[in-house]
Parts: structure tokens; C-alpha cells; sequence
């Protein structure tokens, strides 16, 4: 049976909002409609993927249930065909009252234009109608764990000196390679630099090294580490660069606003600029409008396993000065009055009169 990955279905990733998944979807269904696409039947088989992904990962309780096996799915295939005559992969795990209860709820015959990944995995190992012994119409049809959800999860949590996996002791079949994930947080700054975080699963601590330049949704494997003793799987953890104040980061590159004087804009300076790196030392030319943008090579982020830094674009914040008193006030018109000025409305699409 073919694991049906339903996030690359959609494009989106694992950790999307339900906004993000529901536009996907709708993107993808008006693309691949049948409708649209008469006679085409690549398109209708990628239409049916892309509603079969959408009733999964639209529904929360569907979608939990499917993240905490996903990974595992092939491992628990095979164990449940072995050990069930017919190849339900969750019959081996028992059925008992601690159990998870993934189900579908509705007609049998409507699972016919779902795959086999699906119609077993929340459809209780029905396939078609073939499933089941004389089932009638709307009955529900269920698929049970036999382990508690804090078990299929691997217990994870997160605590105050990084991340912390329990594993769960209770079994109710045979044994199998299970990975664990988590998720670990880290600032902007160790992003850049590259840190370390101390991980505990199954009683024993580890030192995990996470590599300068990582991006929210990688994932860090562990081979072996999601237990004791050889038979353990492999340990995920997936990071998320925390939110800067002042940068924003599109991959490689950093963006910043860089705020300057009224008088450093009219008249030009050099101005210090806060990197990640250091402080640099930028020219801003005379006469600099208000949002332009300035790009400082090689100032961004460390590129993801590979050589060089990405760039830092600076956009200029023109900040006036406050607290003008009347002779202030006098200078500043005697000024405008001596300077030619253009009409800055004169572009801007505004109706001329």
C-alpha cells in the first residue's frame, strides 16, 4: 500500500494553519476540476488526491490522527499484515478501551473514490465494497490503535531546559520502530550562529547540534534515538525560528527598516547599521527618499548547509523631528521658501483638476 503524503499533495507544510490549507485546496481543486478539464483523466485522478488530502487535513481530529501515524505508516503496515489475516495494519495493535478511534462516519459506497491509504487508515481497513461483512448503509465504519494517543505521540513535551520525550510504556503489540517528533524553538540570533539543545527521551539525555543557517520546518533525524536499545527509531525535531523585532527573513536574506534623520535624508551621511554580524557603517547618498531600499551584500544569513551569506536590505524610515518651537517653525518656512520643491502628488494617480 502506497503512504499518501497529504501535506505535498496540497504544497503546504506540515505545520500550515487551516486558512492555509483551505486555500490550497481551493486553488488546486478550481486547477484540477473535471469541469475544467474534460476528458482529461490526469487531471481528474489529481482532482480526487487533492479532495482526498482536504478531507483529511481540513478536519482536525482526521488530521491529528494521521500526523501521529504518518511517519510511521510504513512500519505499521507491515506489522499489522502480518499479524492479521485480513491485512487490516491496525488489527495487531489490539483494540482495547485506551485506544485512539480514528473513523468515518457516512456511506460506505462514498469511500469509492478514495484510495486504499485512505479507505484503511479511517475507514477501519475497508476497501470498497468488498469490506466488511454485510454492512448496511451509514453505519460507521472505525479503525482503533490499541495505544494511547500520548503513546502514538511519544508522550513529547516541552520543558524549561529544552525538549523532553517520554515514551510511553504500555504495549499492545508487536514491537516496531517508532520515531518521535518535537518541536524545538530557537531565537533568530542562534539561527545565525548555529546552537545546541539538550533532549531527553527514555530516560537518557542527549546533546543535539543544530546547524547555523536552519529555517522554520526543518527537521533534525536522530537515527536510532527515539529509545533504548537497538530496535529504537529515529528521533525528528522539527525547529521554529521564533519572530525577530527587528528582522524579517525571506530565506537566506534579512529585511530591516533602517530609521535616519531629516537631515541625514536631505543632505546625505554615513549611518550605522545593526546586522546580525555587527555593526556596518552605510552611505546614504543626498537627496534619499523615504523607502528606499538599500542592499548590503553578504549581511544576511548563512546559507543552509552551504557556502556564503545571504543579503540584508535595509529600507529607509525617514524620521522628522518633534518639539519644533515658533522660530523653529519660521526657519523651517523660510527654508521651503528658498528651495524648489516638486508635487509629490503629481505622480500618484490622484484625478488632476
Amino acid at each position: 500500500m502506497e503512504y499518501r503524503d497529504y501535506y505535498a499533495t496540497l504544497g503546504v507544510p506540515r505545520n500550515a494553519a487551516p486558512a492555509e490549507i483551505k486555500k490550497a485546496f481551493r486553488r488546486l481543486a478550481r486547477q484540477y476540476h473535471p469541469d475544467v478539464n474534460k476528458g482529461n483523466a490526469a487531471a481528474e485522478l489529481r482532482f480526487k488526491e487533492v479532495n482526498e488530502a482536504n478531507e483529511v487535513l481540513s478536519d482536525p481530529q482526521k488530521r491529528k490522527a494521521y500526523d501521529a501515524l504518518g511517519v510511521d505508516w510504513e512500519a505499521y503496515q507491515r506489522a499489522g499484515t502480518a499479524g492479521a489475516p485480513g491485512g487490516d495494519p491496525f488489527a495487531a495493535f489490539g483494540r482495547g478501551q485506551r485506544g485512539v478511534r480514528f473513523e468515518y462516519r457516512g456511506d460506505p459506497e462514498d469511500l469509492a473514490g478514495f484510495s486504499d491509504f485512505f479507505r484503511t487508515f479511517f475507514a477501519g481497513g475497508a476497501a470498497g465494497a468488498e469490506a466488511g461483512t454485510g454492512t448496511e448503509r451509514g453505519r460507521r465504519r472505525t479503525a482503533t490503535v490499541g495505544l494511547g494517543f500520548d503513546d502514538l505521540l511519544g508522550g513529547l513535551g516541552l520543558d524549561a531546559d529544552g525538549v523532553h520525550a517520554r515514551v510511553g510504556t504500555q504495549r499492545t503489540a508487536p514491537t516496531v520502530r517508532r520515531s518521535l517528533q518535537a518541536e524545538v524553538k530557537i531565537s533568530l540570533e542562534e539561527a545565525y550562529h548555529g546552537t545546541t539543545r539538550r533532549v531527553d527521551v527514555d530516560g537518557k539525555r542527549l546533546e543535539v547540534t543544530i546547524p547555523r543557517g536552519i529555517d522554520s520546518g526543518r527537521r533534525i533525524r536522530l537515527s536510532g534515538k527515539a529509545g533504548r536499545g537497538p530496535g529504537a527509531g529515529d528521533l525528528y525535531l522539527a525547529v521554529k525560528v521564533s519572530e525577530h523585532p527587528v528582522f524579517t527573513r525571506q530565506g537566506a536574506d534579512l529585511q530591516r527598516d533602517l530609521p535616519i534623520t531629516l537631515a541625514e535624508a536631505l543632505l546625505g551621511a554615513e549611518v550605522p547599521v545593526a546586522t546580525l554580524k555587527g555593526r556596518v557603517l552605510l552611505r546614504i547618498p543626498p537627496e534619499t527618499q523615504a523607502g528606499r531600499v538599500f542592499r548590503l551584500a553578504g549581511q544576511g544569513m548563512p546559507r543552509f548547509r552551504a557556502e556564503g551569506f545571504g543579503d540584508l536590505f535595509a529600507k529607509v524610515r525617514v524620521v522628522l523631528p518633534g518639539g519644533l518651537d515658533e522660530a523653529d517653525r519660521a526657519r523651517l518656512r523660510d527654508f521651503t521658501d528658498h528651495v524648489r520643491q516638486p508635487d509629490p502628488r503629481a505622480t500618484s494617480g490622484a484625478p488632476q483638476r
